[in-house]
């Protein structure tokens, strides 16, 4: 009998940032992530594939003022 697989997904709305998660544990490495910091999503994406976790996540934040509050939030 196979177990369903390990997955949860989440949405978080703060003053200065919205992010939606959604991650399956037992996955095969695919990405889908925009947070509108480059970099960011770069590692979070390496991350992603050598865990082998799915990964997908959308942040909107207050990129104008600077970028700690969406990787703060996302992280």
């Amino acid at each position: 009998m196979s177990q369903p697989p390990r997955s949860a997904s989440l949405h978080r709305k703060t003053a200065e940032t919205e992010i939606r998660l959604a991650a399956t544990l037992d996955g095969t490495g695919v990405s889908k992530i925009d947070t509108g910091i480059p970099f960011l999503d770069h590692m979070l994406t390496l991350f992603a594939k050598h865990s082998r976790i799915d990964l997908e996540i959308a942040a909107k934040g207050d990129l104008e003022v600077d970028f700690h509050h969406t990787v703060e939030d996302t992280g």
